[in-house]
């Protein structure tokens, strides 16, 4: 009998292991950034997901407040953090009254102007709207560990439904005098 010696019976060269230590390398290499693509895709998720349910609670919270308080009691700002549940999150509101822009001269340019009782009946309206109306801008605030801060805002406004809406003079509950 004669031995064996092809060169299947001898097991893998130091040439074949190692380019199948380089073509597992670079899988695992492209599993491990796929993986960590994702996993920082979810972590923006909850982030964002969890600034969104922090945003919507402070403005249901502000729309609660306006309906117990008339406007001028709504203070222009404040500011706070929501504790030790959500650590690096902090929340701004600002409000202003709302401005109503000025139509009255898009009125007056109009072909054959407009009269008296239009433009008092806007001017009205529009100190009305001032008064009744108020701009709420709330923003939560998200510091991370390490990089820059993120911040969302919304802004709603509320309305006082309670005002009563001031008859311009020379109008009455019949009408025009």
């Amino acid at each position: 009998m004669t031995k064996n010696t092809s060169r299947s019976g001898r097991g893998f060269t130091l040439i074949e292991v190692l380019i199948a230590t380089v073509i597992m390398a670079g899988a695992i290499m492209v599993l491990a950034n796929a993986w960590s693509g994702n996993f920082m895709r979810v972590r923006n998720a909850r982030i964002n997901n969890t600034i969104a349910s922090l945003l919507e609670r402070k403005m249901t919270e502000y729309e609660v407040k306006a309906r117990e308080k008339p406007q001028n009691e709504i203070p222009e700002s404040e500011s706070g953090e929501f504790g030790a549940k959500f650590p690096g999150y902090r929340w701004e509101m600002k409000s202003q009254p709302f401005e109503m822009p000025d139509i009255s001269g898009s009125l007056s340019s109009k072909e054959g102007g407009v009269d008296e009782i239009t433009l008092m009946i806007v001017k009205t309206t529009t100190e009305y709207i001032k008064d009744a109306v108020k701009e709420i801008q709330v923003t939560i605030f998200y510091k991370p560990q390490r990089g820059r801060e993120l911040q969302h805002a919304a802004t709603t406004y509320l309305v006082d439904f309670t005002k009563e809406i001031p008859m311009p003079p020379g109008m009455g509950a019949g009408g025009a005098k």
